[in-house]
């Protein structure tokens, strides 16, 4: 597994395809971290769309999303899935969030979350406004992730 970023690090950039759901129509284009600088961005890794616990978890950053973007945060789910996938993932769990396709696990790779035998672990970075990581958290095994109050508590703490 290549390193994880560290807080400090400045978050490489990336354009990956991604889709969300409004709850009729999944609509796709690309989203480009660069874009979003000015606001922070929960960026949460998951290695599988349909699988148990990466449904929950999905499901759960779904339904606190008015959380999120209540500390003025965009919240991006990316997994090595594609689109069509993501449609289905998406339209059967209501799930509200972009779900980006990092299908050649190219920006896994660039956040050092890779690993083999696994694909991508289940990580979260919360990039700052400037384009920095400012917490970052990467599981070992991937069978628990960190939950909303957690992330809203650190994105409360390190958007000062």
């Amino acid at each position: 597994m290549a390193h994880a970023l560290e807080p400090g690090d400045v978050a490489p950039d990336f354009v990956l395809p991604g889709g969300r759901w409004d709850g009729e129509t999944f609509t796709t284009g690309n989203y480009r971290l660069s874009e979003a600088h000015g606001r922070p961005v929960v960026l949460a890794f998951y290695p599988h769309d349909n699988s148990a616990v990466c449904t929950r978890q999905m499901c759960s950053y779904s339904n606190g999303l008015q959380q999120f973007t209540d500390l003025g945060a965009d919240v991006w789910a990316i997994s090595p899935q594609g689109l069509r996938t993501h449609a289905e993932f998406a339209r059967s769990n209501n799930l509200r969030m972009p779900l980006l396709a990092d299908t050649g696990r190219t920006v896994a790779h660039a956040f050092g979350v890779t690993a083999p035998g696994v694909g991508i672990r289940r990580s979260v970075f919360l990039i700052g406004p400037d384009g920095r990581v400012r917490w970052q958290h990467v599981a070992l095994v991937g069978l628990r992730w960190q939950p909303l109050e957690k992330l809203t508590a650190e994105l409360s703490r390190t958007r000062a």
